[in-house]
């Protein structure tokens, strides 16, 4: 398992080879990259990501923990970055492994659901007319509900 909270952009392909090499008991590896979208006027410049370091690892890998268990993965990739990134960047990057196609889905959309809501990450979008902290949705809300 690797958990990383960085500010530095990350290789998605180097990554992802990285995370699938040596594994011989797993027939599926799946991966998530999410990218910072603008928001729905098309007038952000920035996304600042803040975070408490430590606290913040010990939540993702409690979390991931809890993925690898429930699923029996094999192994566990969770990169998520901080500071200011602009629209189009990549944000953060979900893998998992397993021996069968369904677990490893299912534990990263789980792994992605607990991203998006739960993880200690505080997101504030910049604009030429301000900077607003982003709220969380009812659908993310919701789409925890399922696990």
């Amino acid at each position: 398992m690797r958990i990383l909270v960085q500010s530095e952009p990350f290789d998605v392909g180097a990554e992802t080879a990285r995370f699938g090499k040596g594994h011989q008991n797993v027939g599926a590896l799946v991966t998530f990259t999410g990218i910072v979208r603008n928001n729905d006027a098309g007038t952000m410049t920035a996304m600042q990501i803040e975070h408490y370091p430590g606290m913040t690892e010990k939540a993702l890998t409690a979390i991931a923990t809890e993925a690898q268990t429930r699923w029996e993965l094999q192994d566990v990739l969770v990169i998520h970055r901080h500071g200011d990134l602009v629209p189009g960047e990549m944000i953060m990057m979900v893998a998992t492994a397993a021996r069968h196609r369904k677990a490893a889905f299912e534990a990263a959309d789980f792994l992605m659901d607990y991203l998006k809501s739960r993880a200690p990450f505080w997101k504030r979008e910049i604009t030429s007319e301000g900077a607003e902290w982003v709220a969380a949705k009812d659908d993310d809300e919701e789409a925890l509900k399922r696990w």
